[in-house]
């Protein structure tokens, strides 16, 4: 990544409204090795709202109910057979995934008994390393050849986000700052030392996204020691413009905000982007060692995962 007048961190402090890094110029963080002060299943609140993992899998399956009308009632996802019957966004990772939900106790849905329960209004999928090697693998090695960095790094344990999705009428800075709670505390617990996972462009149009695109590969392609190329037959060109053609501003102002989001965090870009026409979107591989995160979202959370615990 570079750190000169583009790099994508200046960029979304110069061009996003209220941002403000007051730590510019300081030490990265080293490692975490505190675990968040909170022991239970919680990992944080603010009022009515909650980040905590899914406690079985009838929660999973509103997790997945969420999904499907983000995804498919209200983006432009393409819904095979068994997402059509059921109305649930839904795959074989989610049997031995964890699931971040943001909960509402304000909100409260009645379930098939009759029962009130507090609705869930965010989520995020999370698999650590450990787990997917039990299984079938991390999902994003379908798009990317992930395991060339992983074999590098055998000392590191992996954590791959994805999935992540939140209710219209939740997406605030209150709701988005539970979740990155919730995963910092969940880094922590499990002593990650790399995120990773796809970040979703809206469109299948390589050439209607080529200032994104370009910007993205230009300002944030990660270093050589943590790049991650796109599966060959999948490959989509990112360097589609010059670099000097490619008006920053009016690009990174039309990223998604949870792209802008792991800007923010230190996030690097995978080379090539990747077209998938099941979900209408234009996908790019993110990865974060935790070694690299921003010391104001560090900070911001704190070195235990205390601001909202």
């Amino acid at each position: 990544m570079r750190h000169g007048l583009f790099s994508p961190r200046k960029l979304v402090r110069r061009f996003t409204p209220g941002f403000r890094d007051t730590t510019a110029g300081a030490a990265r963080p080293s490692h975490p090795h505190r675990i968040p002060a909170k022991t239970g299943d919680t990992l944080g609140r603010i009022g009515s709202l909650e980040v905590r993992l899914a406690r079985n899998f009838k929660e999973v399956r509103k997790a997945q109910r969420l999904r499907y009308d983000v995804f498919y009632e209200e983006m432009s996802a393409i819904a095979d057979a068994s997402a059509n019957a059921t109305r649930r966004d839904a795959d074989p990772f989610d049997a031995y995934c964890d699931h971040l939900l943001v909960v509402d106790h304000a909100s409260l849905k009645r379930n098939k008994l009759g029962r009130l329960k507090p609705e869930i209004v965010g989520t995020y999928r999370l698999l650590r390393q450990e787990i997917a090697d039990q299984h079938n693998g991390f999902y994003t090695a379908a798009e990317y050849d992930i395991q060339k960095v992983i074999d590098a790094n055998p000392g590191k344990r992996f954590l791959e986000l994805g999935r992540s999705c939140v209710l219209k009428p939740y997406r605030n800075k209150k709701t988005v700052e539970l979740l990155w709670h919730g995963i910092w505390s969940y880094v922590l617990r499990h002593k990650i030392d790399v995120l990773l996972g796809c970040a979703s462009i809206e469109g299948t149009n390589p050439d209607a996204l080529a200032e994104r695109l370009s910007f993205l590969h230009h300002n944030a392609r990660a270093p050589e020691e943590w790049r991650v190329r796109a599966v060959a037959d999948r490959f989509v060109e990112m360097n589609r413009m010059p670099a000097d053609c490619v008006d920053a501003k009016a690009a990174l102002r039309a990223l998604p905000p949870l792209v802008k989001g792991y800007l923010r965090l230190g996030a690097f870009i995978g080379d090539g982007a990747v077209v998938d026409h099941q979900f209408g979107t234009t996908d790019v591989l993110i990865i974060v060692p935790v070694t690299h995160l921003n010391t104001r979202y560090v900070n911001y959370y704190g070195a235990d995962a205390s601001r909202y615990g």
